[in-house]
C-alpha cells in the first residue's frame, strides 16, 4: 500500500517516490525523533529508510546520554561485543550486571527507557547480617548469585532507595518487590505487610499485602497450598493484595509508583511488617526491580 502526498503545488504522489527524494542522513535525523520501535517499522517504506534505519545518528538517540552511557558500560560484569550503536542498544535490552553483580540493567526495547532490578544485597533488610534469622543462597532461577532466605523474624523490614538521575527522566515508574514463597512458609496469613515509596517529598502508599496467596484458606494439604501460591495476582479489597507471578517463575508486590521527573532525588521502595509481632519464615527474596509503567 503506498501514501499519497500532496505537495505544495498540488501534485500528488506516492509516499516511496516522495522518500526516496530525501537524502539518507535528513531521514536519520528524522527516525531519531521517533521511537526504537516505529524506526524498525519504517525500514518497510523504503531502500533509503531502510538503510537510514542502521545508522548510528538514530540509534544513539535511542540509548542513554553519552556520559550515562559510559558509566554504564565502565560498571558492567561481563563487556558486551557489539560493531554499532543498533547492536549496543540490542545487548542493552537484555538484562545485564553492573557493580559486581548487584545491579541488574536493562532497556525497553519499545522505547529505549531505563530499568533496574536492586539485588538483595542491595537492599537493606533488617537483621539480614544475623544467620539466626536469615541466610544467603545461591538459586539458579535468580538473577543474581544468592537471594536472601528468612529463617525466623517478627519484625519484617526491607528498603532499597535509587537515584532518579539513574532513569528516565519525566517517566511514571513502578517498584517491585521479587519473592518467592517457600513450601514451609509460616506466620504470613494474619497479618498484613505496609508498601510504600517515598520519591522526594511526595510518598505513595501502596496499602497493605498479605506475603502468601492462601491466607483464607486453613487446609493443611501442602499440594493444595503450593497450586494455591502460583495463583495470579487476586485483589482482596482496596487496599489489601497478595503477590502476583511474573512470567520468570517469581512473585512480585507492586510497592508503589512515582514519577523521575527532571530534578535529581533519592526514591525509598519499602515492605514493613513490624506491627503484628508474629513469627514469621520461609520468604526469599531476590530483589527490587525499578521498571517504567505501561
Amino acid at each position: 500500500m503506498s501514501l499519497i502526498i500532496l505537495t505544495r503545488n498540488g501534485r500528488r504522489m506516492k509516499s516511496n517516490s516522495f522518500t526516496n527524494m530525501l537524502p539518507e542522513d535528513c531521514v536519520s535525523k528524522i527516525l531519531s525523533l521517533t521511537s526504537p520501535l516505529d524506526a524498525c517499522r519504517s525500514s518497510l517504506v523504503s531502500s533509503t529508510f531502510r538503510s537510514a534505519m542502521e545508522s548510528d545518528i538514530v540509534w544513539q538517540k535511542f540509548l542513554p546520554s553519552h556520559g550515562d552511557l559510559q558509566n554504564i558500560i565502565s560498571r558492567l560484569v561481563t563487556p558486551l561485543r557489539f560493531s554499532s550503536n543498533k547492536e549496543l542498544f540490542l545487548c542493552l535490552c537484555h538484562p545485564v550486571l553492573l557493580d559486581s553483580g548487584k545491579l541488574s540493567f536493562k532497556l525497553q526495547k519499545s522505547c529505549g527507557r531505563k530499568s533496574y532490578v536492586l539485588s538483595a544485597r542491595s537492599l537493606s533488610i533488617a537483621w539480614s547480617n544475623n544467620p539466626m534469622y536469615w541466610f544467603w543462597v545461591p538459586s539458579p532461577e535468580s538473577r543474581f548469585a544468592e537471594v536472601a532466605v528468612l529463617r525466623t523474624t517478627d519484625w519484617l523490614e526491607i528498603e532499597g532507595k535509587i537515584k532518579t538521575e539513574m532513569l528516565s527522566p519525566n517517566t511514571m515508574y513502578g517498584a517491585y518487590l521479587i519473592i518467592k514463597i517457600s513450601n514451609l512458609a509460616y506466620g504470613f496469613d494474619s497479618v498484613a505487610a505496609e508498601v510504600s515509596v517515598e520519591a522526594g517529598d511526595e510518598v505513595s502508599s501502596g496499602g497493605r499485602v498479605y506475603l502468601v496467596l492462601d491466607h483464607h484458606d486453613h487446609d493443611h494439604d501442602q499440594d493444595h497450598k503450593t497450586m494455591l501460591r502460583s495463583t495470579p495476582l487476586i485483589q482482596v479489597d482496596e487496599d489489601r493484595r497478595i503477590p502476583c507471578e511474573s512470567e520468570n517463575g517469581w512473585m512480585e508486590i507492586e510497592l508503589g509508583e512515582f514519577c523521575s521527573g527532571g530534578d535529581h532525588k533519592e526514591v525509598k521502595m519499602s515492605l514493613k511488617e513490624v506491627k503484628g509481632y508474629q513469627l514469621k519464615g520461609g520468604l526469599i527474596v531476590e530483589g527490587i526491580e525499578v521498571r517504567p509503567k505501561q
